[in-house]
């Protein structure tokens, strides 16, 4: 598990609402003047976010496995690089703002050596990819029960990543073209080579990471080819030593056929049952049936074992997997809307009420105290992210001067020489961020 606070905020935004609106600090009539600033914020970074994701879709429409229109006009060499390179932006900015946190390499290379829930011996080929990111949310301890020979039972602490998003895109097929002539198992592919695969996951044991990958190849691991082979060889034996009288009389025809007489006549044999053919066509026939019979039986329990090992795979991902490809952006973008409304409320709130002024490291301090008194969470919470966002909402509000109305343009959020953060009224507020809304589109030329 590990150590360090995420910035993730586990409670919806409506219930992050209720308790700025439950604490006790806002007065009668700007209750429902923040509930109205909440409600067109919120719409505000919907509009946003929507923008975001068409342009992801635009992009990766020529990289998705899954899809089912068609392009006009193929996209030149510079163009691909571009669409490519817009994917991958959006895909980090949303994860970014969405609060997950990218998983460090050594991590998923360490998944190959270690098994957790599944035990298979794994490899996966890296060189496979041209890109490869790995983000995630949630990183606890769980204890599960786990049965042992069928009798006993052993409980075992083990490390789940609650949250897994995992973007890959393959190499172009030439390199798979390649392989294929050197390993005939690249000659059917279970993935598309130039391709961009996403997959969204859910309570994955971070020594289990490796089997999210499509090309993973599993085979049993030295244990299971132990148990598998040592009943093998045993059960052999015994067949063996039946079958050396049979092997000896078709040795003994193989001589004689060939004139060798001393060679025969060394080997204590019944010279009888060797001229008679029939003996040793059912000497062979017997043999054969019983080696056939006995390595079709070992490769049945083989294949048994390898289909076994495939099934627990296939759950384990069945019933964990949340969205692939496409729909991982869809969902993706909706937790960042999410996340980018939670912080600017928490921060717009404590500064709202708060009996003195503050910088941006009292604020990000207030805010964690405040997150664990009101629910009991530890979290980091990212103070310049939410910042940054009001900073940039800038419109113009009226305002009275010398018995005269002006307009001017502000932001909702500004500093004064002391580095201390000022924000405008709720009503001033609300003006800014509906002047914006107004002013989304100047179709009409002004």
């Amino acid at each position: 598990m590990s150590d360090i606070r995420e910035s993730f905020i586990p409670f919806r935004r409506t219930d992050i609402i209720n308790l700025c609106l439950e604490d006790g600090k806002l007065q009668d009539k700007d209750i429902k003047l923040f509930q109205e600033f909440c409600d067109i914020l919120t719409a505000f970074f919907h509009f946003r976010f929507h923008y975001t994701l068409e342009k992801i879709k635009d992009n990766y429409t020529v990289f998705n496995p899954n899809s089912d229109v068609k392009t006009l006009q193929e996209p030149s060499l510079e163009q691909y690089e571009e669409m490519e390179n817009n994917v991958l932006q959006g895909f980090k900015y949303v994860l970014e703002r969405a609060n997950y946190i990218q998983l460090p390499d050594e991590i998923i290379q360490k998944s190959l050596q270690a098994k957790s829930l599944i035990n298979l011996q794994t490899d996966v080929d890296f060189d496979d990819f041209e890109h490869l990111y790995c983000y995630y949310r949630g990183d606890i301890n769980k204890t599960i029960t786990l049965k042992k020979f069928k009798f006993f039972e052993q409980e075992k602490i083990i490390d789940i990543l609650e949250r897994v998003v995992l973007l890959i895109k393959f190499k172009g097929s030439g390199y798979f073209q390649a392989k294929a002539k050197k390993d005939k198992k690249y000659q059917d592919l279970n993935f598309t080579p130039g391709k961009m695969y996403l997959y969204f996951y859910k309570n994955i044991p971070k020594l289990d990471l490796d089997l999210l990958f499509p090309n993973i190849k599993t085979s049993m691991t030295w244990k299971d080819k132990l148990m598998f082979g040592v009943p093998a060889i045993g059960a052999a034996v015994p067949l063996i030593l039946r079958a050396v009288p049979n092997i000896l009389l078709i040795i003994v025809a193989i001589f004689i056929l060939l004139r060798a007489d001393s060679v025969v006549q060394s080997i204590e044999v019944d010279k009888e049952k060797v001229r008679d053919i029939m003996p040793i066509l059912v000497a062979t026939l017997s043999l054969a049936v019983t080696l056939g019979g006995f390595a079709v039986k070992q490769y049945t329990k083989y294949k048994s074992k390898e289909i076994k090992f495939q099934k627990e795979v296939s759950d384990t991902l069945f019933f964990k997997n949340l969205a692939n490809n496409a729909s991982v952006f869809q969902a993706l973008t909706d937790i960042a809307e999410e996340e980018e409304c939670k912080e600017i409320i928490l921060v717009y709130y404590n500064l709202l009420t708060s009996q003195e002024q503050l910088t941006p490291e009292q604020l990000d301090r207030k805010i964690e105290q405040w997150m664990m008194e009101k629910l009991g969470i530890a979290i980091d919470f990212d103070i310049h992210g939410p910042l940054n966002n009001l900073e940039k909402i800038r419109g113009k509000i009226v305002y009275e001067d010398n018995n005269e109305n002006k307009i001017k343009e502000v932001s909702l959020l500004s500093y004064d020489q002391q580095e201390n953060i000022n924000i405008l009224s709720l009503e001033q507020s609300k003006m800014i961020l509906d002047y914006v809304w107004d002013n989304a589109f100047q179709y009409n030329g002004c």
